[in-house]
């Protein structure tokens, strides 16, 4: 187990011997965590490696034992950060500064892990052909008005699981289970592509509405071709019926066997300053974990609500659960 206090944070910036290094396996895309990684070796002098594997994380780590190299996990989503927890390949660490700067319900009981940012699982909607009044619910998306007017990614996405165990847990199974059945009968087309694709898809006609995270708002603007995409919708915060808008979070953990272990902990402090928090913020059109941080002008500028209070333990063990109902309904079928 790993302890550090709160002065910790201070001492990132003492000078470090060349040698020192992170080895990170990461499941986020790298251009969304480059800048937070230049930041840290710049301020640090402790320099990253970064492994970016797209699935199967949990099984690499248990099937490299102690020898693995790897000293980080980088990922998102409550599931899949709570599967790396049941497969014995993380450790708890024990820090006064990751315990002031991350809120209690952004972490692990057991500080076997720790949020860093949250997203909102939102709806992008034609600016042309939907009126923002329209969607207020999450549940409105089963009416039968959108029959062919909706496009998502895949249903077993663990972004998509993760909003329907939030429906499990307001309305129970098999209300969660009519709701994903009609939702995939007011499909435009077969589920496909990522969240930037199905804004793509309202921009070319082929659908009015569909799931995404908030973020890709965000990044689409960045890009010259997308910008016309990300222009064509309006960014909309539905809730549920009894509750808020669907958040998720992006986490840290140490593995297991971290041959760098010191060095681990002094990244996952990085992340939780409020220096990595800000960069979260403006680069990645992100929500800081930190409630001292503000988000982006640009992120600010899409609109207020209110997040569910659900806790995000619940929603990982309903994934099971929302696994079978999207296979019961054959939701990418």
């Amino acid at each position: 187990m790993i302890r550090t206090t709160a002065t910790a944070l201070a001492a990132l910036v003492v000078a470090t011997p060349a040698l020192a290094e992170v080895n990170i396996y990461s499941q986020r895309q790298p251009e969304l965590i480059a800048p937070i990684t230049d930041a840290f070796t710049e301020a640090t002098g402790i320099e990253t490696n970064v492994v970016y594997l797209d699935s199967g994380l949990t099984e690499r780590l248990q099937a490299e034992g102690d020898r693995s190299p790897a000293d980080i996990i980088m990922t998102v989503d409550i599931a899949r950060l709570s599967q790396t927890v049941e497969g014995g390949v993380t450790q708890p660490v024990e820090s006064e500064v990751l315990e002031e700067h991350i809120p209690e319900a952004f972490r692990d009981p057991d500080n076997q892990w720790f949020g860093v940012t949250t997203r909102a699982r939102i709806v992008y909607a034609s600016k042309e052909r939907v009126d923002p009044e329209e969607i207020t619910t999450y549940e409105d998306l089963a009416s039968d008005k959108w029959e062919g007017r909706i496009c998502t990614r895949s249903g077993t996405h663990p972004y998509n699981l993760a909003l329907l165990s939030a429906m499990i847990h307001h309305h129970g199974y098999d209300a969660a289970k009519q709701w994903a059945s009609d939702l995939k009968d007011n499909l435009a087309r077969k589920p496909q592509g990522n969240d930037r694709a199905q804004v793509r898809a309202i921009w070319a006609g082929e659908c009015d509405i569909s799931l995404g995270n908030t973020y890709y708002m965000g990044k689409m603007l960045e890009d010259e071709e997308q910008t016309q995409w990300a222009e064509s919708v309006n960014v909309l915060f539905p809730e549920f019926e009894e509750g808020g808008t669907h958040m998720n979070v992006s986490g840290v953990a140490m593995t297991a066997s971290a041959p760098h272990a010191e060095d681990a902990r002094a990244f996952m402090e990085f992340l939780a300053s409020p220096e990595a928090q800000q960069i979260y913020a403006e680069a990645n059109y992100e929500y800081p974990v930190d409630s001292e941080i503000e988000a982006s002008e640009l992120v600010r500028s899409w609109g207020e609500f209110t997040p569910d209070d659900v806790n995000l333990m619940e929603l990982a063990d309903l994934r099971s659960d929302a696994l079978q109902i999207m296979e019961e309904v054959n939701f990418d079928g």
